[in-house]
Protein backbone atom coordinates (compact mmCIF):
# COMPACT_ATOMS: atom_id res chain seq x y z
CA UNK A 1 0.00 0.00 0.00
CA UNK A 2 1.02 3.73 -0.86
CA UNK A 3 1.56 5.94 1.62
CA UNK A 4 -0.95 8.40 0.25
CA UNK A 5 -3.44 5.43 0.10
CA UNK A 6 -2.28 4.23 3.23
CA UNK A 7 -2.71 8.33 4.98
CA UNK A 8 -6.30 7.86 3.30
CA UNK A 9 -6.92 4.58 4.89
CA UNK A 10 -5.98 5.89 8.20
CA UNK A 11 -8.24 9.35 7.68
CA UNK A 12 -11.15 7.50 6.74
CA UNK A 13 -10.68 4.78 9.83
CA UNK A 14 -10.19 7.89 12.35
CA UNK A 15 -13.49 9.91 10.71
CA UNK A 16 -15.01 6.87 11.96
CA UNK A 17 -14.28 7.49 15.53
CA UNK A 18 -17.18 9.31 16.60
CA UNK A 19 -19.77 7.47 14.78
CA UNK A 20 -18.70 4.41 16.60
CA UNK A 21 -18.45 6.17 19.83
CA UNK A 22 -22.39 7.66 19.54
CA UNK A 23 -22.89 4.02 18.92
CA UNK A 24 -21.58 2.43 21.65
CA UNK A 25 -24.37 1.65 24.26
CA UNK A 26 -24.74 4.38 27.54
CA UNK A 27 -23.67 2.81 30.46
CA UNK A 28 -26.20 2.90 33.50
CA UNK A 29 -25.76 1.67 37.10
CA UNK A 30 -28.45 1.86 39.40
CA UNK A 31 -28.51 1.15 43.36
CA UNK A 32 -31.94 -0.68 43.13
CA UNK A 33 -33.28 -2.68 40.66
CA UNK A 34 -36.86 -0.56 39.77
CA UNK A 35 -34.53 2.14 39.08
CA UNK A 36 -32.17 0.01 36.56
CA UNK A 37 -35.13 -1.93 35.45
CA UNK A 38 -36.59 1.96 33.97
CA UNK A 39 -33.48 2.94 32.78
CA UNK A 40 -34.14 -0.27 30.51
CA UNK A 41 -36.82 0.43 29.18
CA UNK A 42 -36.51 4.15 28.34
CA UNK A 43 -32.87 3.10 27.14
CA UNK A 44 -33.37 -0.58 24.58
CA UNK A 45 -30.74 -1.24 23.19
CA UNK A 46 -29.03 1.53 23.41
CA UNK A 47 -27.73 1.62 26.96
CA UNK A 48 -26.64 -1.59 28.86
CA UNK A 49 -28.21 -1.54 32.97
CA UNK A 50 -26.72 -2.58 36.52
CA UNK A 51 -28.59 -2.90 39.23
CA UNK A 52 -27.19 -3.58 42.02
CA UNK A 53 -29.43 -4.59 44.49
CA UNK A 54 -31.82 -6.77 42.68
CA UNK A 55 -32.70 -9.66 44.99
CA UNK A 56 -36.18 -9.47 46.91
CA UNK A 57 -34.70 -11.96 49.33
CA UNK A 58 -31.59 -10.18 50.49
CA UNK A 59 -32.70 -7.27 53.16
CA UNK A 60 -31.09 -3.88 51.63
CA UNK A 61 -30.28 -2.80 54.94
CA UNK A 62 -27.52 -5.36 55.06
CA UNK A 63 -25.65 -4.69 52.27
CA UNK A 64 -22.20 -4.15 51.74
CA UNK A 65 -20.51 -3.36 48.51
CA UNK A 66 -18.05 -5.70 46.65
CA UNK A 67 -14.57 -4.47 44.67
CA UNK A 68 -16.59 -5.33 41.06
CA UNK A 69 -19.78 -3.12 42.71
CA UNK A 70 -16.84 0.01 42.52
CA UNK A 71 -15.74 -0.88 38.94
CA UNK A 72 -19.31 -0.48 37.94
CA UNK A 73 -20.07 2.56 39.09
CA UNK A 74 -15.94 3.72 38.03
CA UNK A 75 -17.42 2.75 34.26
CA UNK A 76 -20.63 4.06 34.43
CA UNK A 77 -21.86 7.58 31.94
CA UNK A 78 -24.74 7.76 34.49
CA UNK A 79 -25.30 6.42 38.35
CA UNK A 80 -28.92 6.31 40.11
CA UNK A 81 -29.19 6.88 43.60
CA UNK A 82 -32.40 7.08 45.39
CA UNK A 83 -31.22 8.98 48.25
CA UNK A 84 -32.27 10.45 51.82
CA UNK A 85 -30.34 7.81 53.76
CA UNK A 86 -31.57 4.84 52.10
CA UNK A 87 -28.18 4.26 49.78
CA UNK A 88 -25.87 6.48 51.00
CA UNK A 89 -22.95 3.63 49.86
CA UNK A 90 -24.08 4.63 46.48
CA UNK A 91 -23.13 8.38 46.67
CA UNK A 92 -19.74 7.27 48.69
CA UNK A 93 -18.77 4.89 45.87
CA UNK A 94 -19.42 7.48 43.04
CA UNK A 95 -17.63 10.36 44.82
CA UNK A 96 -14.43 8.13 44.93
CA UNK A 97 -14.57 7.19 41.49
CA UNK A 98 -13.44 9.74 38.73
CA UNK A 99 -15.98 12.39 38.32
CA UNK A 100 -18.38 10.32 39.77
CA UNK A 101 -20.10 13.27 41.42
CA UNK A 102 -21.17 14.73 38.10
CA UNK A 103 -22.46 11.57 36.88
CA UNK A 104 -24.72 11.01 39.43
CA UNK A 105 -28.51 11.26 39.32
CA UNK A 106 -30.23 11.23 42.55
CA UNK A 107 -34.20 10.44 42.56
CA UNK A 108 -35.52 11.99 45.43
CA UNK A 109 -34.74 15.63 45.43
CA UNK A 110 -37.11 15.61 42.12
CA UNK A 111 -39.76 14.64 43.82
CA UNK A 112 -38.91 16.90 46.80
CA UNK A 113 -38.26 14.44 49.45
CA UNK A 114 -35.52 15.38 51.96
CA UNK A 115 -34.00 13.84 54.73
CA UNK A 116 -36.22 13.10 57.41
CA UNK A 117 -38.82 11.84 55.00
CA UNK A 118 -39.89 8.26 53.94
CA UNK A 119 -36.85 6.82 51.89
CA UNK A 120 -39.06 4.52 50.47
CA UNK A 121 -39.97 7.08 47.37
CA UNK A 122 -40.88 4.40 44.48
CA UNK A 123 -43.72 3.77 45.94
CA UNK A 124 -45.13 6.60 44.85
CA UNK A 125 -45.18 6.51 40.81
CA UNK A 126 -45.43 10.31 40.55
CA UNK A 127 -41.57 10.03 41.71
CA UNK A 128 -40.62 7.47 39.13
CA UNK A 129 -42.62 9.25 36.66
CA UNK A 130 -40.44 12.28 37.27
CA UNK A 131 -37.50 10.26 37.26
CA UNK A 132 -38.19 8.21 34.08
CA UNK A 133 -38.14 11.54 32.57
CA UNK A 134 -35.06 13.20 34.11
CA UNK A 135 -33.42 10.11 33.11
CA UNK A 136 -34.56 10.70 29.40
CA UNK A 137 -32.89 14.10 28.94
CA UNK A 138 -29.12 12.93 30.66
CA UNK A 139 -29.75 9.71 28.03
CA UNK A 140 -30.14 12.71 25.09
CA UNK A 141 -27.46 14.26 26.00
CA UNK A 142 -25.04 11.29 26.47
CA UNK A 143 -26.14 9.73 23.07
CA UNK A 144 -28.02 12.78 20.62
CA UNK A 145 -28.07 10.59 18.06
CA UNK A 146 -30.81 8.31 20.21
CA UNK A 147 -32.49 10.97 21.46
CA UNK A 148 -36.09 10.70 19.54
CA UNK A 149 -36.00 7.15 20.67
CA UNK A 150 -35.52 7.62 24.31
CA UNK A 151 -38.21 9.88 24.07
CA UNK A 152 -40.22 7.80 22.28
CA UNK A 153 -39.93 4.81 24.92
CA UNK A 154 -40.68 7.58 27.64
CA UNK A 155 -43.86 8.11 26.17
CA UNK A 156 -44.60 4.54 25.89
CA UNK A 157 -43.32 4.05 29.80
CA UNK A 158 -45.96 6.84 30.34
CA UNK A 159 -48.63 5.11 29.01
CA UNK A 160 -48.25 1.91 30.65
CA UNK A 161 -48.27 3.71 34.22
CA UNK A 162 -52.14 4.78 33.65
CA UNK A 163 -53.69 1.38 34.87
CA UNK A 164 -51.40 2.27 38.09
CA UNK A 165 -52.86 5.40 38.10
CA UNK A 166 -55.95 4.79 37.69
CA UNK A 167 -56.22 2.15 40.11
CA UNK A 168 -55.04 4.40 42.83
CA UNK A 169 -58.06 6.74 42.04
CA UNK A 170 -59.85 3.77 42.40
CA UNK A 171 -58.84 2.36 45.07
CA UNK A 172 -59.58 6.47 46.74
CA UNK A 173 -62.89 6.61 45.47
CA UNK A 174 -63.92 3.21 47.63
CA UNK A 175 -61.68 3.45 50.50
CA UNK A 176 -59.91 6.52 51.37
CA UNK A 177 -59.84 6.94 55.54
CA UNK A 178 -59.94 3.41 55.65
CA UNK A 179 -57.68 3.07 59.01
CA UNK A 180 -54.39 0.51 58.20
CA UNK A 181 -50.86 0.30 60.13
CA UNK A 182 -47.40 -1.47 59.06
CA UNK A 183 -44.50 -2.40 60.80
CA UNK A 184 -42.23 -0.48 58.39
CA UNK A 185 -43.58 2.65 56.35
CA UNK A 186 -42.33 0.48 53.01
CA UNK A 187 -45.33 1.15 50.71
CA UNK A 188 -46.82 4.36 52.83
CA UNK A 189 -46.25 6.40 49.89
CA UNK A 190 -48.76 4.07 47.58
CA UNK A 191 -51.10 3.54 50.91
CA UNK A 192 -50.97 7.45 51.29
CA UNK A 193 -52.17 7.94 47.31
CA UNK A 194 -55.28 5.75 47.92
CA UNK A 195 -56.02 7.46 50.56
CA UNK A 196 -55.77 5.26 53.82
CA UNK A 197 -55.46 6.15 57.11
CA UNK A 198 -51.90 4.88 58.73
CA UNK A 199 -51.63 4.05 62.06
CA UNK A 200 -48.44 3.43 64.86
CA UNK A 201 -46.54 6.02 62.80
CA UNK A 202 -44.24 6.44 65.49
CA UNK A 203 -44.01 2.58 66.12
CA UNK A 204 -43.10 1.57 61.64
CA UNK A 205 -40.00 4.36 62.11
CA UNK A 206 -38.52 3.04 65.04
CA UNK A 207 -38.44 -0.48 63.24
CA UNK A 208 -37.44 0.83 59.89
CA UNK A 209 -34.55 2.94 61.97
CA UNK A 210 -33.78 -0.20 63.93
CA UNK A 211 -34.38 1.32 67.26
CA UNK A 212 -36.57 -0.56 69.59
CA UNK A 213 -40.48 1.23 69.86
CA UNK A 214 -41.36 2.81 73.23
CA UNK A 215 -43.86 1.07 75.49
CA UNK A 216 -46.43 3.36 74.61
CA UNK A 217 -45.92 2.74 71.22
CA UNK A 218 -45.86 -0.72 71.28
CA UNK A 219 -48.66 -0.95 73.04
CA UNK A 220 -51.05 1.25 71.01
CA UNK A 221 -50.06 -1.27 67.96
CA UNK A 222 -51.25 -4.31 69.97
CA UNK A 223 -54.37 -2.96 70.57
CA UNK A 224 -55.04 -1.96 67.60
CA UNK A 225 -54.58 -5.59 65.94
CA UNK A 226 -56.41 -7.07 68.96
CA UNK A 227 -59.94 -4.42 68.73
CA UNK A 228 -59.22 -4.62 65.14
CA UNK A 229 -59.60 -1.07 64.64
CA UNK A 230 -56.92 -1.33 61.67
CA UNK A 231 -58.44 -2.74 59.11
CA UNK A 232 -55.21 -4.27 57.41
CA UNK A 233 -51.20 -5.01 58.42
CA UNK A 234 -48.50 -4.03 55.98
CA UNK A 235 -45.72 -6.26 56.27
CA UNK A 236 -42.03 -5.91 54.92
CA UNK A 237 -41.14 -9.30 54.40
CA UNK A 238 -37.98 -8.56 53.13
CA UNK A 239 -36.60 -6.89 55.97
CA UNK A 240 -38.16 -8.82 59.22
CA UNK A 241 -37.01 -8.98 63.03
CA UNK A 242 -38.73 -10.67 65.95
CA UNK A 243 -41.14 -7.52 66.66
CA UNK A 244 -42.61 -7.43 63.11
CA UNK A 245 -43.11 -11.12 63.18
CA UNK A 246 -44.87 -10.66 66.43
CA UNK A 247 -46.76 -8.57 65.17
CA UNK A 248 -48.27 -10.30 61.93
CA UNK A 249 -48.85 -13.33 64.17
CA UNK A 250 -50.56 -11.05 66.19
CA UNK A 251 -52.58 -9.78 63.30
CA UNK A 252 -53.69 -13.13 62.03
CA UNK A 253 -54.80 -14.25 65.61
CA UNK A 254 -56.90 -11.25 65.51
CA UNK A 255 -58.18 -11.62 62.09
CA UNK A 256 -56.67 -8.74 60.51
CA UNK A 257 -54.99 -8.95 56.97
CA UNK A 258 -51.49 -9.11 56.17
CA UNK A 259 -50.47 -7.53 52.84
CA UNK A 260 -46.44 -8.78 52.41
CA UNK A 261 -44.49 -6.34 50.50
CA UNK A 262 -40.99 -6.23 49.13
CA UNK A 263 -38.39 -3.15 48.78
CA UNK A 264 -37.03 -4.32 45.88
CA UNK A 265 -38.84 -5.25 42.79
CA UNK A 266 -39.45 -8.77 42.29
CA UNK A 267 -37.92 -10.62 39.39
CA UNK A 268 -40.09 -11.49 36.64
CA UNK A 269 -42.03 -8.14 36.91
CA UNK A 270 -41.67 -4.37 35.39
CA UNK A 271 -41.64 -1.79 37.76
CA UNK A 272 -45.43 -1.13 36.52
CA UNK A 273 -46.64 -4.74 37.13
CA UNK A 274 -45.04 -4.44 40.40
CA UNK A 275 -47.24 -1.64 41.11
CA UNK A 276 -50.35 -3.12 39.76
CA UNK A 277 -49.81 -6.34 41.96
CA UNK A 278 -49.46 -4.22 44.78
CA UNK A 279 -52.76 -2.35 44.35
CA UNK A 280 -54.60 -5.67 43.62
CA UNK A 281 -53.47 -7.45 46.79
CA UNK A 282 -54.08 -4.16 48.40
CA UNK A 283 -58.13 -4.41 47.17
CA UNK A 284 -58.08 -7.98 48.29
CA UNK A 285 -57.32 -7.28 51.53
CA UNK A 286 -59.46 -4.38 52.28
CA UNK A 287 -62.58 -6.09 50.81
CA UNK A 288 -62.20 -8.72 53.65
Amino acid sequence: MSRLRLASWLAACLSLLPACAWAAPVSIVAAENFYGDIAQQIGGSDVTVTSILQSPDQDPHLFEAAPSTARDIAAARIIVQSGIGYDDWMAKLAQASNGGAARLLVVAPLAARKDGDNPHIWYDPKTMLAYAAVLTEKLAAADPAHAADFRARLAGFQASMHPVLEKIAALRAQYSGTPVTATEPVSGYLTDAVGLRNRNAAFQVAVMNDTEPSASDLAAFEQSLKTRAVKLLVYNSQATDQLADRMRTLARQSGVPVLPVTETEPKGMTYQAWMLDVLNKLQQALAQ
